[in-house]
């Protein structure tokens, strides 16, 4: 498996609740997201080394996921700790699922799957944050990439209507959309060749854009998304 470099994002933080897990895909790589039941975020190689059934497949319980087919059990640093099978084994420390880092940061997970990277390397942000969605797009990421860079953000209220789009490059997989006084930060994950997740986060306190604001903002990135894949423009279009 060949892995890409620096930290990636992988989900929005409120879409992995305690003790549930999600597949991904990281430029054609198989992931699992996986929460603890105490809120811990855990990324790991999304296969079981017994049969290599995908773990996004399996259950967690408390610190523990357990892979669906047989039911071995994993701790949080990817050691097999329980065959069901062979209860009494003392299991081979051999038997173990590669892990990587995983880090939140502005209500997104990040994973770094060559290196555990200081987090100094996600740009942070203080004004608070309010998910908005992940969205997948089947087009490649640098083709998101250029039409983000062409954006044109419609500002959440009337009085900033005609408010300019500033784009903001913070890292090769983290922008901003500056409209007036709204703040989009976009998170770019590459799945794979022909399909690419944005996660979007508006960056301001849910007081102000809870509801109305990310439905807004929703509707941007679904005119994205239906601008790329239909080819129709090369400007996104205001969202009605």
């Amino acid at each position: 498996m060949t892995y890409a470099e620096g930290w990636i994002p992988v989900a929005l933080s409120d879409a992995l609740e305690p003790g549930t897990s999600a597949g991904t895909l990281i430029d054609g790589s198989e992931i699992v997201v996986w929460r603890d039941t105490k809120g811990d975020a855990h990324v790991w190689e999304d296969r079981c080394p017994h049969r290599g059934m995908r773990m996004s497949f399996g259950f967690v319980r408390g610190d523990h996921i357990a892979c669906l087919y047989h039911g071995w059990q994993y701790d949080a640093a990817g050691q097999c700790q329980y065959i069901p099978a062979h209860p009494d084994l003392e299991v081979p420390k051999t038997i173990k699922v590669p892990t990587f880092a995983a880090r939140e940061q502005n209500g997104i997970i990040w994973t770094a799957l060559t290196a555990d990277l200081p987090t100094a390397a996600i740009p942070a942000d203080e004004t608070g944050f309010t998910p908005v969605r992940t969205i997948h797009i089947d087009r490649a990421s640098t083709d998101v990439l250029t039409a983000l860079q062409s954006a044109r953000l419609p500002a959440f209220g009337d009085a900033a209507a005609d408010a300019p789009t500033v784009f903001s490059k913070l890292s090769d997989r983290l922008l901003t959309l500056t409209a007036g006084s709204d703040r989009l930060l976009v998170a770019i994950q590459s799945c794979s060749q022909v399909k690419t997740a944005l996660h979007l986060v508006i960056l301001g306190s849910p007081t102000t854009y809870q509801g109305a604001g990310q439905k807004h903002f929703s509707r941007f990135a679904e005119s994205l998304r239906h601008s790329l894949e239909n080819k129709t423009n090369d400007r996104i279009a205001e969202p009605a």
